[in-house]
Order: C-alpha cells, then structure tokens, then sequence
C-alpha cells in the first residue's frame, strides 16, 4: 500500500485498517501540531485509493473496520468521497464501521443534503480537532476556527446524523489562562453535544511552533494540578450523553467509559489524585511526543 510520510489515526481505531485518501492537513498551521509538517495536502488520485482499496482486500479476508486518512479527509469534495466509500462497501460487504478525520470547518464547507449523502453511503464516524472552546485560545494556536464555527459544524454533523468525535486539549490555555479555556471548551461541549469525546493533556511536540514559544517563554506550560483541575471542572459541568475516551496515554489520569454513567467514578479518581498531588500545583506537566 502506498502511504506517503508519516501516518496517524486515533487510538480508538487501533483495529481498523488504513486507507490513506488526502495527503496531510488543509490548515496545517496549529502551534501545538507536527503531525503534517512532511507534506502538502492533496486529495490523491482515485486510482490509487482504489488500488490500496483493492490490496487491502488481498491482505485481509476479513474487514470489519476502516479509517481514512489523513488529517482531515472531508475536506475533500462530496463526489470523490461518495466514489470512496462506495469503492469501500463494495470491496467489504462484511465492513461494520468508516470512520475519517474533519475538521469542524469541514462540515461547514458542505451541505446538510452532502452531509446526508455521505452518512448514507456508510460513513460512521468523524474525529474533529476543537481543541478550545476559548476564543483566545483558538487564536493563538492558529486554528483557524471560531467558537461559532464550531458549533455550526457540529450541529450540521448532527442533523445529517454523522456521529462526531470531538478531541480537546487539557492545558492548552497555559498556566495563566487554564479557567478561561476550561470554562469556554465545556461551554462549547455542551452547546454541541458530540457522541463521543476525547480529552488530552497538552503534549509540547519537539520542533512545533509552541515549543519555540515555551523555550521562549512566551507559553507558560500549566502544572499537573491544573491539568486535573480542568478534569474535574469537565466532568462537573458536562450537560450531555457521551462516550468519554480520556484514556489518551499524556493525560494525568486514564478513564474511558459511558458519561454521565460512570462520572462518580471519574469523579473520584480526579480527586484521589488533587488530593495525592499537593505538590504538583508547582510542578510543569510531563508529556510526551506523540
């Protein structure tokens, strides 16, 4: 199969076979990003999606779970991804679940009827990037979204009946805009209402923008303390029916589960550990590299 440059897909898809349909990211501008740093996006020719397509069904008898990638695949036009998936669903009658990345501007960018047309040819699930429900904090790292934006996305998503996964940052408001970011993302969350969640402690990627701004000392890193403060806030204020997958393996603790099920458990563990952690109030996060 011909994947070019380095390859990502979330860890909730660690079963699902790979089929790479654009190159990259469309924005590629995010402070705290690396992953595309390799490449320009391009929407691949459809020969040779469907030739991996094809490979795929050689290595594999059996397939019950795809992923496209890479960075935000529905940025591609509605013709080419219907001629994708219905490449996919023919290739593997057994198939169970198709999943991509999107960006939330993504959604925007299509109609409500592409949206339908997409959900109804077999497409599941799609992972978008919030990161910040806080204004600011979008500006900053360059996302290139609005808070309303990202509402209109999702709610688009919805209404088409794609189900989303929304991943967000613990700590990407820094040490000194921690509150604001954690009030303004769980705002966000709730006005939204995704199917399932993905929080994730801030990870400084060496040779990222926000690592030129931390040695700089124009990013303050937040403190362990906050990062589990902001947890906690989370799952205080958490309106809504979720899948919760705060099991990423940079965040301070791993939890997965149904929310608002399993929120007396998550609660407790987050304050075992503010309890266990007086000292992590002056302690810099510790993550790593993904």
């Amino acid at each position: 199969m011909q994947f070019v440059g380095k390859v990502y897909r979330p860890w909730m898809e660690a079963n699902s076979v790979l089929i790479q349909t654009t190159l990259g990211c469309s924005i590629n501008t995010c402070t705290f990003c690396t992953m595309f740093d390799d490449k320009r996006f391009k929407v691949r020719d459809i020969e040779d999606v469907f030739a991996d397509i094809e490979q795929t069904r050689r290595m594999y008898p059996v397939v019950k779970s795809i992923f496209l990638i890479d960075g935000n695949v529905l940025a591609a036009r509605t013709d080419f991804l219907l001629k994708v998936i219905d490449k996919i669903k023919h290739t593997f009658p057994e198939l169970e679940h198709l999943a991509m990345y999107s960006g939330l501007n993504d959604f925007r960018r299509k109609s409500v009827s592409e949206l339908v047309e997409l959900k109804q040819a077999g497409l599941d699930t799609a992972y978008s990037g919030l990161e910040s429900g806080d204004e600011v904090v979008l500006k900053r790292i360059k996302k290139h979204l609005t808070p309303s934006q990202a509402v209109e996305g999702a709610l688009m998503a919805k209404e088409a009946g794609i189900e989303v996964l929304q991943s967000f940052i613990f700590g990407l408001g820094g040490r000194y805009r921690s509150q604001q970011h954690i009030e303004a993302t769980v705002d966000l969350l709730n006005q939204m209402q995704p199917e399932q969640i993905a929080p994730m402690a801030l990870a400084v990627q060496p040779g990222s923008e926000l690592e030129r701004e931390v040695n700089a000392g124009e990013f303050v890193l937040p403190t362990e303390m906050q990062l589990l403060e902001e947890e906690k806030y989370l799952l205080e204020n958490m309106n809504f029916n979720t899948v919760y997958w705060g099991d990423h393996g940079n965040n301070m603790i791993q939890m997965r589960g149904m929310f608002p099920e399993s929120k007396p458990f998550f609660l407790k563990h987050v304050n075992e550990a503010i309890a266990k952690k007086p000292g992590a109030q002056e302690n810099v996060i510790q993550t790593f590299a993904w």
